[in-house]
């Protein structure tokens, strides 16, 4: 009778975790609206906490980020939707977001909205500020130069197309 109760209760947390999760897949990036924040990687863990409540773990693109609180409240308001007002969010530094928990589906929105996508894996390179050359998201050409290692927002540089001319953000390589 126990073991029953047990798997019960299992099952419970589990479609409670599945509802959260569901709740917060369309939550998207303040800065950059076609990312989810699944797609951007920074959701970490949702869990139901000791006091039953449910818990979603995030993690910030860098330590500074502005969009950190945004991300906060959104997430709270669709839990809230979902049936989970006490929601919470936790932010968590260790271990540091990386461009590598970005999803290929991320990527993909990223370079269809304008967007230089970051490489698949954090190059040593990219790291030491040897730029490899970027893809236009416009053109596809790679005869691309760096303007500035700040664009229009702090995880993006911004470049320049040197076959079609345009400009583009290139999400940096972390």
């Amino acid at each position: 009778m126990e073991a029953g109760l047990v798997i019960a209760g299992a099952v419970t947390a589990d479609l409670r975790i599945a509802r959260a999760r569901a709740a917060i897949a369309s939550v998207c990036d303040p800065e950059i609206p076609v990312l989810t924040l699944d797609d951007l990687g920074v959701i970490r863990e949702v869990a139901i906490a000791a006091d039953g409540e449910i818990e979603v773990a995030i993690t910030p693109t860098y330590s500074g980020c502005p969009a950190m609180g945004a991300m906060a409240l959104d997430l709270q308001a669709a839990l809230a939707s979902a049936g989970f007002p006490k929601a919470r969010i936790r932010n968590v530094l260790s271990p540091a977001w990386t461009t590598d928990w970005m999803t290929a589906r991320g990527r993909e929105k990223l370079a269809a909205y304008g967007i230089a996508p970051p490489a698949a894996r954090a190059s040593r390179r990219a790291l030491f500020g040897e730029d490899n050359p970027l893809a236009c998201p416009r053109c596809g050409s790679t005869k691309t130069v760096k303007v500035s290692e700040f664009g229009s927002t702090a995880c993006k540089a911004h470049w320049r197309c040197e076959s079609c001319l345009e400009p583009f953000d290139a999400f940096k390589c972390i």
